[in-house]
């Protein structure tokens, strides 16, 4: 049984100058960025590198008709080294580009292609929650199937992930707040699943701990106080992306899909809409187990007790970032059983990796409770 793996290299910067200077950034090099963190903090260096502003190609979350516009206008620039300066869009994007002999990305994401990787890949995040930086998964919608799917495989894996805790500074709190959740629901997640072992555990557990400290704080102080725990939200992202790569996550990511591929629900924020009601319902099913100890960890962090756990952290997250009923988000009482039927067709892989096994009616009724 293999107990942990970390293939990607880590390293930290003060500065994307000192990251440019250290890795000899230049003509053999793909940039796949924004054009809000091209000006301040690339263009000023004046690099030779080439460079592609993600959002011209669309916006939101990313999308089979992105990537394969992207991969179209690059097909002729020789690159070694592809350079993802971003969010979870342009992380996700980017490892695709990594492939080699990939003319519609939607081949990849159906295995109809052999997943060879052919460039390497630098991913330095810009916000703190995907942890995609170390983790070998890719997740697109692809718009002609309404739903999102995940890529999974070590071909996807950064060759190197950098942390610059400056470029997360111009981060809109309500994208940051997103995104942080987001981290915590992958360590809680990967804490929960049957892959877990005692060495991704630690790494779960301690990003439960800095995120809810940095929460709590949030809470009590306001909106500011993250911009003096820039680089801790950071490492507490990294370590559930490293708990989630070897562990894996379950039902809230199964669950959030199809609201996230019909509205267009950015990724972070639909998981959140499941967080804490999966989690009773894992409670309900087995109360016994890694639930217990999960419990005390959320407890711990939250200064409550175990007692009314679940409802403290809706409260504290609440204080971040408002939950919403499915039906704010476009849903319609239709859509609930199409999409327990999507889950059921397109997230077994995510399905099997459960605390406890879900039934169809399981999975109904979560969407019929938050509707």
């Amino acid at each position: 049984m293999q107990l942990f793996k970390l293939k990607t290299r880590l390293h930290e910067f003060n500065s994307f100058m000192q990251f440019a200077k250290e890795f000899d950034l230049g003509p053999n090099d793909l940039v796949i960025t924004n054009e809000f963190l091209f000006t301040p903090f690339m263009k000023p260096l004046n690099l030779s590198c080439h460079y592609i502003m993600q959002e011209k190609y669309g916006l939101g979350e990313p999308s089979d008709e992105m990537m394969n516009s992207i991969l179209k206008d690059v097909q002729n620039i020789n690159y070694d080294r592809i350079i993802a300066v971003g969010g979870g869009t342009v992380i996700d994007i980017s490892k695709l580009f990594v492939l080699k002999d990939v003319d519609d990305v939607c081949d990849a994401f159906e295995r109809k292609i052999p997943i060879v990787k052919d460039k390497q890949l630098i991913i330095i995040p810009t916000t703190c929650g995907t942890g995609s930086e170390v983790t070998n998964i890719s997740i697109a919608e692809l718009k002609s199937k309404h739903t999102k799917l995940g890529l999974a495989d070590d071909a996807l894996l950064a060759d190197e992930a950098v942390l610059i805790p400056e470029l997360l500074k111009g981060l809109p709190f309500r994208f940051y707040a997103a995104s942080a959740i987001d981290a915590l629901i992958h360590a809680v997640e990967s804490y929960l699943s049957p892959k877990a072992t005692a060495y991704s555990q630690l790494f779960s557990k301690e990003s439960i701990r800095i995120s809810l400290d940095i929460f709590r704080n949030i809470a009590m102080q306001g909106e500011e106080y993250r911009f003096t725990r820039l680089r801790d939200m950071l490492i507490a992202s990294n370590y559930a992306g490293i708990a989630f790569g070897n562990a894996g996550v379950g039902a809230i990511h199964a669950l959030s899909y199809p609201l996230g591929g019909t509205y267009h629900v950015p990724h972070g924020e639909a998981n959140y809409q499941f967080f804490t009601k999966v989690l009773h319902v894992y409670q309900q099913k087995k109360p016994g187990g890694d639930i217990i100890e999960l419990n005390q960890i959320l407890a711990d962090g939250l200064h409550v007790s175990t007692y009314n756990v679940y409802e403290q952290l809706d409260y504290i997250l609440g204080r971040m970032l408002p939950k919403k009923t499915l039906r704010e988000y476009g849903m319609t009482e239709s859509d609930i059983e199409t999409f327990t039927a999507n889950v059921e067709k397109t997230q077994q892989r995510l399905l099997a990796n459960n605390y406890v096994a879900f039934a169809r009616e399981d999975i109904r009724g979560i969407f019929r409770e938050l509707y």
